[in-house]
């Protein structure tokens, strides 16, 4: 398409009627056909001929202006990178930009929709379709194929291999040439790519079928794609926004297997939003309550086998987050926890006090530690020696660490154990009980390795905090079996 001609923002503006005079003046100026590149890597030639010098690289979804046709080549010119030459008439799609023509471009755009591979070259033809049908004709439908390829782009690229980088950044050039807009954020030493959701939120406004209304909601409420750099304020007003999409969608008539997907998401987010309410200082009952009910209707038999891994990460941030809905214990005899905010805003120090005595005063201070993260101060479990107290602190949105206080020679030292030794993504680790004949500890953890999501049940010394032994459930490892806690048991996500 031309310079002079609107990218997709603006073909969408003039889809919903907007300067609809404008647009149908610009019609009837034009005059110069439009065609689409249809493959990767085409060379863009001095002369008609294939042994010619190539001035650039065109990719799928790039539009030239026709200028004319030598042998079988046609003469084009691009306005994005601002040069002319040559290309294979074979390469090339003519696009019809008529009204009358809107109809056979959105059939390209339904067998485009569900071409892996193709999404660049769909968002050309969506484009085109928005430009040539009349504003009154445009549905839902458009827009979510629109979403569709965009978020299928941006996950491809997320996920793509360093051998692919440049047919990737190639079509990232392309669709942002329409005004589709991807952006990247760094999470856990890796680029994630994440659509911003214009055409998804304009398919919401519009009340389209229940199926789109459907992947809109799941593609804009994506956990990887929260902006990790949001401030506190604007995490709440996003998480807001986020619960209210999917309470919109949940009262759709979906299939069974589709509302799985609902519940899915509902209960990431609604551990998330849990996890965002204890650094607010703010109730987390009904936050975790929400999510774990929403991840207990999950049916299983209507579950799809390309979302076990969804259902499999939902399950470990309702678990990371869990204590913000369940009770801990009755206060036991020995050394407790104290909160107290730290010397800098958001920081919370966690103090290990003695055991309270008959004389007054305040009990002596055992240990200290002091954290941005959220503590879970109704995890606090003593060994019935009262040597050991194992913590459950969070310090980022579903991971979740567990602090161990130990006596010693010397006094109490804290040692903390992360749910892996890699960089903290998503994961959690939690006390299962104690051994206490034996100076040993039970530990659950769930977490990702390699695309894997593993759950281990572990035997672990407290002098060295080195795994003994472990198994995948906890009926294989006898003495985990034996010495589990009864609280653990009850609550815990681990033995879903």
């Amino acid at each position: 398409m031309s310079a002079k001609r609107p990218g997709l923002l603006s073909a969408l503006l003039f889809a919903l009627g907007v300067c609809a005079q404008a647009a149908a003046a610009e019609s009837a100026a034009q005059v110069l056909p439009t065609a689409v590149v249809v493959e990767d890597r085409v060379a863009l030639r001095a002369e008609p001929r294939d042994s010619a010098r190539a001035h650039a690289l065109l990719w799928q979804g790039d539009s030239v202006e026709l200028r004319g046709r030598r042998l079988d080549f046609w003469q084009v010119y691009d306005h994005r990178r601002e040069r002319g030459g040559y290309v294979r008439d074979s390469q090339l799609r003519l696009l019809d930009l008529r009204p009358e023509a809107a109809a056979d471009l959105l059939a390209v755009v339904r067998f485009l929709e569900f071409s892996p591979g193709s999404e660049a070259l769909g968002i050309a033809y969506t484009a085109a379709y928005l430009r040539a049908a009349p504003a009154e004709a445009i549905g839902a439908e458009a827009f979510g194929a629109l979403g569709r390829f965009a978020d299928r782009l941006a996950q491809r690229v997320s996920t793509a291999r360093r051998a692919d980088n440049q047919t990737m950044a190639a079509h990232l050039e392309v669709v942002a040439h329409y005004g589709v807009r991807i952006r990247s954020f760094e999470r856990a030493g890796r680029m994630q790519l994440c659509y911003d959701g214009e055409a998804y939120r304009r398919v919401l406004a519009l009340r389209a079928n229940a199926e789109l209304q459907l992947d809109a909601a799941l593609s804009l409420t994506r956990p990887e794609c929260v902006d990790p750099d949001l401030t506190v304020t604007q995490r709440h007003q996003h998480d807001a926004w986020r619960t209210e999409v999917l309470e919109r969608v949940a009262e759709l008539a979906l299939p069974e297997h589709q509302r799985n997907r609902l519940r899915i998401r509902r209960a990431a987010v609604w551990a998330s939003v849990a996890f965002q309410r204890s650094r607010r200082g703010e109730s987390t009952d009904a936050a975790a309550a929400t999510a774990r009910q929403s991840l207990a209707a999950v049916d299983p038999r209507h579950l799809a086998d390309e979302d076990l891994s969804a259902f499999e990460e939902a399950a470990v941030r309702v678990g990371a987050s869990r204590w913000g809905g369940d009770q801990g214990l009755a206060a036991q005899s020995g050394p407790q926890i104290a909160l107290v905010p730290g010397t800098e805003p958001g920081q919370t120090c966690v103090h290990l006090l003695a055991a309270k005595e008959r004389s007054r005063g305040s009990p002596p201070l055992l240990a200290e530690r002091c954290t941005y993260a959220t503590v879970w101060p109704e995890s606090a479990r003593l060994s019935p020696s009262g040597d050991v107290l194992a913590l459950a602190v969070q310090p980022i949105d579903g991971w979740r660490e567990l602090w161990l206080f130990q006596q010693d020679g010397k006094g109490w030292r804290i040692d903390v154990l992360p749910p892996q030794a890699d960089t903290p993504e998503v994961g959690y680790i939690e006390f299962a009980g104690w051994v206490p004949s034996r100076r040993q500890l039970l530990t659950a953890r769930e977490f990702k390795q390699s695309g894997r999501w593993l759950r281990k049940y572990e035997l672990r010394s407290l002098d060295s905090l080195q795994v003994l032994k472990h198994a995948d459930q906890p009926s294989h490892l006898s003495v985990f079996y034996r010495n589990q806690d009864s609280v653990w048991r009850r609550q815990s996500l681990a033995l879903r």
